[in-house]
């Protein structure tokens, strides 16, 4: 079997998965994902700039001139060698960064919060939704009371 019949079948399934891919990206939701996670990561950036270059230093001087990115627990000290090389590194719990980023996503998830809240007061209430049509054998027990309301019964008279 030739090289040319055996790559040929390749190659044009290859062009279909390529127009498939090329469908799937033209599709309007994956454009809308692709362009709110760069937002959202050029935002995340944004937000973590206020907390940590606006909001953290005054609250760390309100607190005694703690600054939260240096708040560390030390378990074990660093062994140095007698050239002065580090032989084992130091153990250190750097809990002030963890305390940062949960502000950091406690702040952003404030400002989504007050984004979403602005969004839905532009766009305004949701068109009421047109009442569904019941089912049909609720149409149907409809149709049977309404011909059993509108039937007259004779009066049977008195029983002997």
């Amino acid at each position: 079997m030739a090289l040319a019949e055996r790559v040929g079948p390749v190659l044009k399934e290859g062009r279909g998965v390529l127009n498939e891919f090329k469908t799937f990206i033209r599709r309007g939701n994956v454009m809308d994902l692709a362009v709110g996670i760069i937002i959202g990561a050029a935002f995340g950036r944004i937000v973590s700039s206020l907390v940590a270059d606006v909001l953290m230093p005054p609250i760390g001087y309100a607190l005694g001139n703690v600054d939260f990115k240096d708040l560390a627990l030390t378990i074990r000290a660093a062994k140095l060698n007698p050239d002065g090389s580090v032989a084992d590194p130091a153990i250190v719990l750097g809990y002030g960064k963890f305390i940062q980023t949960i502000i950091d996503f406690l702040i952003i998830a404030f400002c989504v919060f007050l984004m979403v809240k602005v969004i839905n007061r532009i766009q305004g209430p949701p068109p009421p939704e047109a009442p569904k049509p019941p089912p049909d054998d609720v149409k149907l027990l409809t149709e049977i009371r309404d011909l059993l309301k509108d039937r007259t019964v004779p009066n049977p008279g008195p029983t002997p």
